[in-house]
């Protein structure tokens, strides 16, 4: 598998995401298709690539056809021009020139298999769904004693020259057809916040392999580019919707399409604790956040209202360079400090500090729980670790 995936990697930088498998008499090859970024957003996710190497994937998507600079974002593939309605379904001349079968039945007027223009162009039949209408006309022929040997000796040439004109081994549905619903040069909101994601899922990989801070550096710019192209990061002009709002996609040369809760919001929501520093391992509750930007800290005290276990309104005021957030209803208030601590506020009035980033196993599970047992989390940051 490993080897595979490997060899899919494009001379661009990029990988390869779908591909077809052809098979013929005695042979069987490989075709690619477009770039995708699902396919990015894959290889990523994949676990596969050294740090060096999701770096340059990262980089040579930034210069590709999928970044769309008017959104600062990608879209799903290449965009492209379709052609129009009277270049569909066209055979020149000079493509049947040498078949027997053709030059038969367009002499005789006979439409069942290729039909012959005033221009001298041919076209297969409008109601030919598929391959398998081909296949189906050319068996017909085959019955006929004007047609039989004529039809038996070009099968594999009438059809291939079906499957030529309409290449309908790589028909991708309306990604490749439409203009909108995903569509050609539409960005699919879901899938850049599953590429964030796996530029966090890399960066946390790094992070524990013990890349160097420039490397690590690196990630972060790559992951904040992405995440700077997300609509809250936008006007509503720009954006073409409330920014805060879940959208489906955003098609070519308009804002965002298709309001509702998208899968965007479950990678959002990973990835905003990913930023926070959050993590569950063995049952524990880790906070480390490396990756939190400078500016998310407050300049100045405020309160910060929140929702308890009990669903009653609360309030915990916090100072000047903390900030908060709550996991299970429970209020969690970082602030800085020389050395990692987490001091736990019991309800009823106890207190225990713990030192480190980690809680552990029991405390975790009465947050989980949401059984009222922690009231709060006050968790001292690191100034080296920020």
């Amino acid at each position: 598998i490993e080897q595979t995936l490997h060899a899919n990697r494009r001379p661009d930088g990029l990988y390869h995401a779908y591909n077809i498998l052809r098979v013929g008499e005695g042979i069987a090859a490989v075709d690619h298709l477009y770039p995708m970024l699902e396919g990015q957003v894959a290889i990523l996710s994949a676990g596969l690539l050294g740090v060096d190497e999701a770096l340059n994937l990262l980089h040579s998507l930034r210069h590709s056809d999928l970044y769309r600079a008017d959104q600062h974002s990608y879209i799903l593939y290449p965009n492209r021009q379709l052609p129009g309605f009277l270049q569909k379904n066209k055979v020149d001349a000079g493509q049947v020139a040498g078949s027997a079968l053709v030059a038969a039945l367009t002499a005789a007027g006979d439409r069942r298999l290729i039909i012959s223009d005033n221009r001298g162009g041919y076209h297969f039949p409008g109601w030919f769904r598929n391959f398998n209408d081909a296949a189906a006309a050319l068996n017909i022929l085959a019955e006929e004693p004007a047609y039989a040997t004529l039809a038996q000796t070009e099968r594999n040439f009438i059809l291939n020259l079906f499957e030529s004109t309409f290449n309908h081994s790589s028909f991708t549905g309306r990604s490749g057809t439409f203009f909108a619903f995903e569509g050609l040069g539409s960005i699919y909101w879901h899938m850049v916040a599953k590429l964030l994601l796996a530029v966090q899922e890399n960066y946390q990989a790094a992070e524990k392999s013990g890349a160097d801070q420039a490397t690590l550096d690196a990630l972060i710019a790559a992951y904040y580019d992405i995440r700077q192209g997300l609509g809250f990061n936008k006007s509503p002009d720009h954006y073409g919707a409330f920014p805060t709002d879940p959208y489906s996609h955003s098609p070519a040369g308009s804002g965002a399409r298709q309001p509702g809760m998208t899968g965007q919001v479950k990678e959002e929501i990973l990835t905003r604790m990913g930023e926070l520093g959050v993590s569950v391992a063995q049952g524990t509750l880790r906070f480390a956040p490396t990756l939190l930007r400078a500016s998310e800290w407050l300049t100045a005290g405020q309160g910060f209202d929140y929702l308890d276990v009990q669903g009653q309104e609360r309030t915990v005021e916090l100072p000047a360079h903390s900030l908060a957030f709550t996991i299970c209803q429970v209020p969690v208030v970082y602030t800085q400090g020389a050395a990692a601590s987490i001091e736990v506020a019991y309800t009823g009035g106890h207190t225990e500090t713990i030192p480190g980033d980690r809680l552990d196993r029991a405390t975790s599970q009465h947050i989980f729980d949401r059984d009222g047992a922690v009231q709060l989390l006050r968790i001292t940051i690191p100034h080296a670790g920020l």
